[in-house]
């Protein structure tokens, strides 16, 4: 991947709880969502599965990504989701 900038959707389990997030280095942020290196909400509801990402070129564009994104209802994000990822897998290998 030679983009810079990613939005992501992390979820403890399909349907489960939801987390969105922006990084300039997804396989190490996932990385660090995966094995609790990161304190806080993913790491106290033990949301972990990439299930939905987009790539930009420029950080500044997956910040407002991120924020529209942040503002949609459940439902929205999981028919984000479910829109290319239907069976809610874990995409981290993917990117790997």
């Amino acid at each position: 991947m030679n983009k810079s900038a990613y939005t992501y959707i992390l979820a403890s389990r399909k349907n489960g709880t939801l987390y969105v997030g922006v990084t300039s280095n997804i396989i190490y942020r996932i990385y660090e969502h995966k094995n609790g290196l990161i304190d806080g909400f993913t790491k106290k509801y033990d949301v972990k599965l990439l299930v939905y990402f987009e790539v930009f070129d420029d950080i500044t564009e997956a910040i407002k990504r991120e924020k529209v994104i942040k503002g949609w209802t459940r439902k929205k994000k999981i028919d984000l989701i479910e829109s290319i990822n239907k069976d809610w897998k874990d995409l981290y290998d993917y990117l790997l």
